[in-house]
C-alpha cells in the first residue's frame, strides 16, 4: 500500500503542477525545496533523531551533493514540461527510466546484461528513434528525465544513506539557492508567492508536502515489499502520466508517435519478461545446506 501511494502521487504530479501557475518552474522547483526541508525536519524530529545522524564523512556529502544537483535538474524539467503541455513526453521519459538505468548499470558498475535486457534497451532505443522521426526533434525533455533521475538512483545506490537523512542533506544543498531565489524575486515582483492571494501561497507550501511524503511512501515500502515487485509497480506513474496527458490534457498523439510509444512499451515488457524469468530461476536453484 505504501508503494502503491507512492507512484500513485508521482501518477498525480501533472494535475497538481499547472495550479500552481502563473508561478513559473523554477519558484515552483525553489519552494518544492523549502518546503521539502522543513516537512523532512520535522520528521526527524519527530522520530527522535537530531542533525548528529546525517552524514559527516567528506564522500558520501560530495556524493548528496551531487544527487541534489540531479534531482534539481529533473524536478525542473518535469514541472516545465507538464506547464509547458508536454506531460505525454514526460511520461515517456520514466517509461525509459528503467532501461537507462540498467544501461548506468553496466557502464558505472559493470554489471552484465543478458540477452533479453540487451533487446529491450536496444529497442527503446529503437523507439526514441521513432519518435525523433516522426515530431522533427529529439525528445530531450524524457531523456533529460530519465538521465537526470536515473543518474540519481545511481549516485543514491552508491552513498547508502537512508532516504530521510539523504533527502535532508540534498534539499539542504539546494536552500541557499531556493531561498535567495525567493526573496530576491520577491523585491524585485518577479515570483507570485505574496502577490497571489493566500490560497496560491498555501498551493506552494504544499509542494513540500507532495514532494517528500510519496518520497517516505516509497521508502518504507522498499524496506518491506521485494524489489523485483516495487520495479512492476513503478509503470503505475508513467501510465498515470500518459493518460493525463491524452485524455485530460488533451495533447496530440498523432500515429508517429504513438508508434513509438509502442515500440518503447515492447522494449520494457521484454525487459520486464526477462527479469521476471531470471528471478524464478533464482528462486528455484537449491539452497546449499550448511556442512
Amino acid at each position: 500500500m505504501l508503494g502503491f501511494a507512492a507512484y500513485l502521487a508521482w501518477g498525480l504530479f501533472p494535475l497538481y503542477f499547472p495550479l500552481l501557475e502563473p508561478a513559473g518552474a523554477v519558484e515552483i522547483l525553489a519552494h518544492r525545496v523549502l518546503w521539502s526541508l522543513a516537512l523532512v525536519g520535522l520528521v526527524l524530529l519527530v522520530r527522535n533523531r537530531s542533525l548528529r545522524t546525517l552524514p559527516r564523512d567528506r564522500r558520501p556529502l560530495r556524493l548528496l551533493a551531487a544527487a541534489a544537483v540531479l534531482i534539481a535538474i529533473n524536478w525542473g524539467v518535469y514541472i516545465w514540461g507538464v506547464n509547458s503541455h508536454h506531460v505525454v513526453e514526460t511520461s515517456l521519459g520514466y517509461f525509459v527510466n528503467p532501461l537507462v538505468s540498467v544501461a548506468l548499470g553496466v557502464v558505472a558498475l559493470g554489471e552484465r546484461l543478458r540477452p533479453g535486457q540487451w533487446a529491450g534497451v536496444g529497442l527503446a532505443a529503437v523507439g526514441v528513434v521513432v519518435l525523433t522521426v516522426d515530431s522533427g526533434r529529439v525528445p530531450w525533455i524524457a531523456l533529460v528525465l530519465a538521465a537526470s533521475f536515473g543518474t540519481y538512483g545511481l549516485v543514491k545506490k552508491v552513498v547508502g544513506v537512508p532516504a530521510v537523512e539523504g533527502l535532508v542533506v540534498e534539499t539542504a544543498v539546494l536552500t541557499p539557492l531556493a531561498l535567495g531565489y525567493v526573496v530576491i524575486g520577491g523585491l524585485f515582483g518577479a515570483t507570485t508567492f505574496t502577490t497571489r492571494g493566500a490560497g496560491h501561497a498555501l498551493l506552494l507550501v504544499t509542494a513540500g508536502v507532495i514532494t517528500a511524503i510519496p518520497l517516505l511512501a516509497f521508502a518504507g515500502a522498499a524496506a518491506r515489499v521485494p524489489l523485483s515487485r516495487l520495479g512492476l509497480m513503478q509503470y503505475i506513474t508513467p501510465t498515470m502520466q500518459f493518460l493525463i496527458g491524452v485524455v485530460v490534457r488533451h495533447e496530440p498523439l498523432p500515429p508517429g508517435r504513438l508508434a513509438g510509444f509502442v515500440v518503447v512499451w515492447v522494449a520494457l515488457a521484454l525487459f520486464t519478461v526477462d527479469t521476471a524469468a531470471h528471478r524464478r530461476r533464482q528462486l528455484a536453484l537449491p539452497v546449499a545446506e550448511p556442512v
